[in-house]
């Protein structure tokens, strides 16, 4: 798939569309517009959520409405899932919509455009109703009418659109340079449709959402430079990573597939799962699956359900291999099986719609099933305690307990903390349907806290440790940049993995799957090796086991450049006695996403570790790859600080500025004499031997670069990426390594 292609067309249409309903927007809202004579209500709609919120955010959540939508529209059209394609030609060498075309010629679907808005059309159409633009006025009322139509089978992204989202719709839609005409080149037949099986690529929504957000992602890390810190609206464009499907692919067949495998060890299953690693030895101690439906799988940060999609396609092969009528396996998945939770409404409406698409490619009538799939978006709701009270009078002190009522109050920061918050109860299902048939009489009052109140015990219930696999590419976010009231919370709930959000969500998706269930997750890879993670090492060591780890480094993912952002894939089963041996894959050293797939598909670098090893080596160390010799260094052997001190050197922040191998300048003008006690005296020269470490030499040598450190490395000091470290060490005899 041409990911460049989708993002430039993503930042392209985002601004596209914040201009024109801007636009729109900006001529509504004048003292004299004909919107306020004409669609007074929607003009007050408009002007009451700008005040609710600010104008900034209408306009955001407009423009993001209809791209949603318009790319949902295209991608249903290139499947064949629209009685008549909606925002593309009836052949794909054409330009007007399938739609407007048929609507020429008296053809409009009477199930799904009402009366009114069919007139309409039809007036537009012929002539008999006057108008700027007849074509485009036509062509909108029908988009509207089926957006409208689609909202029972898919009511979490085709919601029943606000009188001002219409009345702030783009005007041009059928024009060459018009946003639906950059949405159908973009998105390609090839990109939303395998050829070759007729599946639909639902990948390509996740893709088009990491796009769209891109630029605000890139906007709040310019604010990190200025020490302004991520708020809670900004986690989502912050932390939104869409995961490379070899990774799904590893992640879900060594966690859902092998827990099939283990209760069904003739299963064909294996044939189709390239990325599965099957035990080393054989396993007692799993979960117990009489049926699949029996198997709940959440994902607690589901983005827009990359890891969902693939578990469905697996899940659907186990279905099948029992015998399940195809007509009821979509169905099934969708309401047994798969659970995702996410704190970005965006994101969780496109896992919903990713699922459906999935069930709609498997099960013709689909759509009209009405079945949502279980995507839980975790919101922020608030309480004070006089609702709480008059709430409890109103519905009895028996349903609502003292530990239900601190839960409803643990949501306040909900879009802060999401899948991180660990509800105070649980097991709160007979709760839940007392409340659904409480009458609250007609008091209005009581009526909003009943349903706030069901919203908090829906979120409860996601978020309760029944799961029997746990998956996840979870938000990557540094304490330094965290806000106060995250920094706050992950220290006192999760102290020994309160470095960085993603350890926080190994250890709560650790706690949501069942003691002998699954875990599997992608993160950076500092929670193996960090001084910061020694606890955390320690008590996971000790309660559970990995049963496999793919040991990705640098360069898993194409959107993530340069070395910093090194990550493991790997997958965490129960505590075993004796413990089990788990398989590991070194992969650090391949250079690009596609080698290190073609390795781990390939099951090359591999190291067969029992995990006792690591309580054997300082700090618990995840060192997998531990050689016996230097296992045997760390047992016998005298540590380094007991002889000497070791420090980190200097960065320079530009290398190619500030470093140069000796025989680039004159011999004559490097310093080779200079010491600590002389320092003043050369304080004119310019180049000095620097020894930054290089390729492998058996003995002695690698003494290639110098350094510019012109009157003590002044300009070196200066410079704005540079971190001089340790400056009281330099020019001393020593040891360097890289």
């Amino acid at each position: 798939m041409d990911t460049s292609k989708l993002k430039r067309f993503a930042q392209h249409a985002r601004r596209l569309l914040r201009d024109q309903v801007k636009a729109k927007m900006t001529f509504v809202l004048a003292a004299d517009s004909a919107a306020r004579r004409e669609n007074q209500t929607a003009v007050k709609e408009l002007e009451e959520q700008i005040r609710q919120t600010s104008q900034e955010q209408v306009l955001d959540k407009v423009a993001y409405t209809w791209f949603n939508r318009f790319c949902a529209l295209r991608f249903m059209d290139l499947n064949g899932y629209n009685k008549v394609r909606v925002v593309s030609p009836a052949h794909e060498s054409q330009f007007q919509p399938e739609i407007l075309a048929d609507a020429k010629q008296g053809q409009i679907n009477e199930t799904r455009v009402p009366d009114k808005t069919r007139q309409r059309v039809d007036a537009l159409l012929s002539g008999q109703a006057t108008s700027n633009d007849p074509q485009q006025e036509a062509y909108r009322l029908l988009v509207v009418a089926e957006c409208n139509a689609f909202h029972q089978a898919m009511p979490y992204l085709f919601e029943r659109i606000a009188d001002y989202t219409e009345l702030l719709m783009p005007d041009d839609l059928l024009s060459g340079n018009s946003v639906l005409a950059f949405t159908r080149e973009a998105m390609t037949p090839d990109a939303c449709k395998n050829e070759n099986n007729g599946e639909p690529i639902v990948e390509v929504i996740g893709w088009l959402y990491q796009f769209y957000i891109s630029e605000k992602k890139d906007q709040v890390f310019e604010g990190l430079k200025k020490n302004q810190k991520i708020t809670p609206e900004n986690i989502p464009a912050a932390t939104q990573l869409f995961t490379p499907h070899w990774i799904v692919r590893y992640l879900v067949e060594n966690s859902l597939g092998r827990l099939w495998m283990l209760n069904h060890p003739n299963s064909p299953l294996a044939g189709q799962m390239d990325y599965y690693i099957a035990p080393e030895q054989a396993e007692t101690d799993f979960l117990k699956i009489i049926k699949p439906e029996d198997i709940k799988i959440c994902d607690p940060a589901c983005g827009s359900g990359h890891m969902l999609t693939y578990a469905f396609d697996l899940l659907y092969a186990i279905y099948e291999e029992v015998g399940t009528e195809k007509t009821e396996i979509a169905e099934k998945i969708l309401t047994h099986n798969l659970f995702g939770i996410e704190i970005d409404e965006r994101a969780g409406e496109l896992a919903a719609f990713a699922l459906t698409m999935k069930a709609r490619s498997r099960q013709r009538r689909f759509f009209g099933k009405n079945i949502k799939p279980n995507i839980c978006v975790i919101e922020k709701i608030l309480f004070n305690q006089e609702e709480l009270n008059q709430y409890t009078n109103g519905v009895g002190r028996e349903l609502l307990s003292q530990e239900i009522r601190e839960t409803l109050l643990q949501f306040t920061e909900a879009d802060n903390f999401g899948s991180l918050i660990i509800p105070k109860t649980v097991g709160i299902a007979d709760t839940v349907a007392s409340l659904k048939i409480k009458n609250m009489g007609g008091d209005l009052f009581l009526t909003d806290i009943h349903q706030r109140v069901l919203s908090v015990l829906r979120m409860v219930d996601f978020l309760s440790p029944r799961y029997s696999v746990v998956i996840a590419n979870p938000p990557y976010m540094g304490k330094k940049n965290m806000n106060g009231a995250l920094q706050s919370f992950l220290v006192k709930n999760y102290s020994a993995s309160s470095s960085d959000f993603y350890s926080a969500f190994i250890e709560r998706s650790l706690h949501l799957a069942t003691s002998t269930g699954f875990t599997a997750m992608v993160t950076m890879d500092s929670w193996m090796f960090g001084d910061d993670y020694t606890e955390f090492r320690k008590d996971l060591f000790s309660k559970r086991e990995i049963r496999t780890l793919g040991h990705m480094g640098p360069h898993a993912f194409d959107e993530i450049k340069g070395e910093v952002v090194q990550v493991a894939a790997f997958i965490i089963g129960a505590k075993t006695k004796p413990s089990s041996p788990g398989i590991y894959f070194d992969l650090t050293d391949l250079p690009s996403p596609d080698l290190k797939n073609i390795a781990l598909r390939n099951k090359s670098g591999r190291h067969v570790v029992c995990q006792d090893l690591f309580f054997e080596l300082p700090r618990n160390v995840c060192a997998y790859f531990i050689s016996d010799h230097t296992k045997k260094a760390f047992s016998t052997g005298i540590p380094l600080k007991n002889i000497s001190e070791a420090f980190t050197g200097l960065q320079t922040g530009d290398n190619n500025r500030f470093i140069k191998r000796w025989s680039e300048v004159s011999f004559s003008s490097i310093c080779f004499h200079r010491t600590l006690e002389n320092s003043d005296q050369y304080r004119k020269d310019k180049w000095f031997p620097y020894v930054k470490g290089s390729e492998y030499r058996k003995w002695y040598g690698n003494q290639e670069f110098i350094l510019d450190w012109i009157n003590n490395g002044e300009i070196i000091k200066s410079h704005k990426s540079s971190t001089i470290r340790n400056q009281q060490y330099y020019f001393r005899s020593g040891l360097a390594y890289n």
